[in-house]
């Protein structure tokens, strides 16, 4: 990829006509450090590559990968997505390919994040003084863009993933911070490769930041709040290492991957993705009409998505599932019940069916028993029941003490 010096037209000449080429390096020289620079917003990205992702529509098979990633998207009340898998089968491929499928957010025009929402629920002291008087003038402090897809780099710093001190603008005015990873998610998708293998405190920082939609920096006198309400997506490998249950069960639905078994469908990936790498921008083309049409369907469930309802029978009948399966965690069913309204809106239906339970419950509650919590109650089974019987002997009480007792009838 050539330099923006490189690719822009010469300038015209005072005459009006086109300037002949320089003929010589000083002439070229003196010609671009004379010329004026164009306005910032006007210039294209100084990147050196330019993001082509593999077209999500284009992926083989894994059926449930892929509708537990559009359901996260609809609704990120699902809690995020966990990718569990061997190497190679498709799990950054599909999460990158996210990324032309991604809802359009509100994005703040402010430095500090400012956003509507502030004023309506805290009053316009919630604002900073120029946004303040940009709302009193009636001018917009956010505008609509697509979500963006912000990865997480397996070598990142804690400092990196929250934020610290603005060392450059200390050179020129006072100190201040900067943002980190997980601000710069808020109103994103959180993609984290290979999260087994992120050191302790980054994790607790990430998921501290996705239960609260919000976290605080502090670094010597200085403090902030930055917001943090992201959708998670993490994908891991297990042989490489195991995951802390309680990050574990931070995640909505827990996907597994595997190897596509289908001789055709290995045959067909082969196929798709010899043409992908020789031509991108061809295969990205083929399917730009459904990625559009996808992409507006999306945004359509997730307005939707308010209006769906989840009848009492239905939901008596996901409670009954979650206690047949001896779960104790309570994200099971506000997973199973999210995702099933999802799953409901990405239908254009407005009511949750069992049927929409049986199609989202695999997701939703596999990989929540606990075999050691199992094990420690069973453990502590014995000494209960000596305690029970100890009270009913020396104090004729039929239960211990406690919410969980049975209720006493009455006369």
């Amino acid at each position: 990829m050539t330099s923006e010096t490189e690719t822009q037209p010469a300038a015209p000449s005072q005459s009006g006509g086109s300037q002949a080429p320089p003929r010589s390096l000083k002439e070229l020289i003196d010609r671009v450090t004379g010329r004026n620079l164009q306005p910032v917003h006007q210039m294209g990205d100084a990147g050196i590559a330019e993001v082509l992702p593999y077209p999500f529509l284009a992926l083989v098979g894994q059926r449930e990968m892929k509708l537990g990633l559009l359901l996260t998207l609809v609704n990120p009340a699902v809690g995020g997505v966990l990718l569990i898998g061997p190497r190679g089968t498709g799990k950054t491929t599909a999460v990158r390919s996210l990324i032309d499928l991604l809802p359009d957010v509100p994005r703040s025009l402010c430095f500090y994040g400012c956003l509507p929402e502030d004023v309506e629920t805290g009053g316009i002291d919630a604002v900073c003084p120029d946004c303040a008087r940009k709302y009193a003038m009636g001018e917009p402090l956010a505008r609509m863009e697509p979500a963006r897809l912000v990865e997480l780099p397996l070598n990142a710093r804690l400092e990196d993933v929250v934020g610290g001190l603005d060392e450059r603008a200390a050179i020129h005015e006072r100190m201040r911070l900067r943002r980190g990873i997980l601000a710069q998610a808020d109103r994103n998708v959180l993609y984290v490769d290979e999260i087994n293998l992120l050191s302790d405190d980054i994790v607790d920082a990430i998921l501290d930041a996705s239960a609260q939609g919000m976290y605080t920096v502090r670094r010597g006198p200085l403090s902030a709040t930055y917001r943090a309400r992201f959708t998670l997506i993490g994908s891991m490998n297990p042989e490489e290492g195991r995951l802390r249950p309680q990050i574990m069960d931070r995640f909505g639905l827990r996907i597994v991957v595997q190897g596509l078994t289908d001789t055709a469908h290995r045959l067909e990936v082969y196929r798709r993705v010899r043409a992908y790498l020789s031509n991108p921008r061809g295969v990205i083309a083929q399917y730009g009409e459904e990625t559009a049409l996808a992409r507006q369907e999306l945004q359509t469930a997730r307005d939707l998505l308010p209006q769906v309802t989840l009848p009492d029978e239905v939901a008596a009948q996901g409670l009954a599932l979650i206690d047949a399966l001896h779960i104790d965690s309570l994200r099971a069913e506000i997973t199973l019940f999210e995702a099933a309204r999802a799953y409901a809106a990405a239908d254009a239906r407005t009511e949750v069916t069992l049927e929409d339970l049986g199609v989202v419950a695999p997701m939703a509650l596999r990989m929540r028993r606990s075999a050691f919590m199992d094990a420690y109650f069973a453990s502590q089974r014995g000494e209960e029941e000596e305690i029970g019987g100890l009270l009913r002997r020396f104090l004729g009480a039929e239960a211990a003490p406690g919410e969980d007792a049975p209720p006493q009838k009455t006369a």
